[in-house]
């Protein structure tokens, strides 16, 4: 008798997360695992951060292995869903019969083209894998003039790591930067910091678009301000990979659309940034690293327990590093209005701060995150 096979299509860290939750969970049944990626599951945060400083490899940011009972197909892209014959097709021709499916395939970078903003010949460089990482990082090693396009998250960590290997740097964005990710303080303080290091930072309503000639890129401000760079460097944040998913019939609108248990159906589960999860404002995807594991822990064990799986109650955790300030966040994001400084030192450059929408920041300061999380709550 055939035993029981579950198919998990993306090996990043949420399909691994869930390949092996499934091992530890006592599952014995025949597992596969396939994805696009060329090297096994790693930790994406490390990119932006020790990978682009060089003080991390490829394998210093490798995530354990998984038990060698779980087959691992890279390098294996996934053009197809079959719902009915439950198959998964393969770009190679092939398929896979499963008899429970994990949807893990996450996101990639968006480009400025998807938003219409690009224009000329300038080729658009993106940050988002292991590759692109070590990519930027050889071009580092010229201390060449970079701008940055979006003042996110990752935006600003990139200016970080890009000012501290010599580089000249500006970062262009619609908004000032992080004000709608963090709120006004966050969003300021490390603004401060940023300009302190000498990264230039300028924003307009009206947009941004690529402008100039593969030899000479740059980018321009909807007021006619333009800046050129060695590197311009678009991150406008991610899409979904979905695209495989057309024409199965599973809600995909914007993301894979899940329950609480993270069940797209009875036996079909999804994790990660390819994830729309349920929230007050509807569908929405969260594609933070905290979600992507919370999210894989509660879909390996809804695959075995069904109704039984408690739903997952998000738990929201972020963290930065950036012009050397740390910041660790436990509760709902942006933190509005001025918060109270429960802890400052003498310096002021650690803090613990609080805001009464039940979100605690810890600032330059170590802090286990379930004490965090219990002041967030205390808020």
């Amino acid at each position: 008798m055939t035993r029981e096979r579950v198919v998990v299509v993306g090996a990043s860290l949420a399909g691994i997360t869930v390949a092996g939750g499934l091992r530890s969970q006592g599952y014995d049944g025949r597992i596969s695992v396939v994805g696009e990626e060329s090297v096994g599951a790693y930790n994406r945060p490390a990119l932006s951060k020790g990978v682009l400083a060089g003080s991390d490899g490829p394998d210093d940011i490798a995530l354990p292995a998984l038990p060698g009972e779980i087959e691992q197909r890279l390098r294996t892209q996934a053009t197809g869903l079959d719902v009915e014959r439950r198959r998964v097709l393969l770009a190679d021709g092939d398929d896979l019969e499963y008899d429970k499916l994990v949807i893990a395939t996450g996101a990639r970078a968006r480009r400025m083209s998807d938003l219409g903003a690009a224009s000329g010949g300038v080729q658009e460089i993106t940050f988002r894998d292991l590759d692109d990482a070590l990519s930027l990082a050889r071009a580092l090693r010229t201390r060449p003039r970079v701008v940055i396009v979006g003042a996110g998250f990752l935006g600003m960590e990139l200016a970080s790591a890009c000012v501290a290997r010599g580089a000249a740097v500006t970062v262009l964005d619609q908004q000032p930067p992080l004000r709608r990710q963090l709120g006004p303080y966050l969003a300021d303080l490390l603004s401060a910091a940023a300009r302190r290091h000498g990264v230039g930072l300028v924003h307009h309503p009206g947009g941004v678009k690529l402008h100039g000639t593969p030899g000479s890129p740059a980018a321009e401000l909807a007021d006619g301000r333009r800046f050129e760079g060695d590197l311009v460097l678009s991150v406008v944040g991610c899409v979904p990979n979905i695209e495989w998913l057309r024409g199965s019939g599973l809600p995909v609108d914007g993301g894979v659309h899940v329950d609480e248990r993270c069940r797209v159906s009875a036996n079909v589960v999804a994790a990660g940034d390819v994830v729309a999860f349920p929230s007050a404002a509807g569908p929405r995807r969260t594609p933070w690293w905290n979600s992507a594991l919370e999210q894989a822990r509660t879909a390996a064990s809804s695959l075995l327990g069904g109704e039984r799986t408690p739903p997952l109650v998000p738990a929201p955790y972020f963290w930065t590093e950036q012009f050397g300030i740390t910041v660790r966040v436990c509760g709902g994001l942006p933190a509005r209005g001025a918060p109270t400084v429960v802890h400052a030192s003498d310096e002021g450059n650690q803090m613990l701060l609080t805001w009464p929408q039940g979100t605690a920041a810890a600032v330059n300061k170590r802090m286990p995150i379930t004490k965090l999380r219990a002041l967030a709550r205390a808020a």
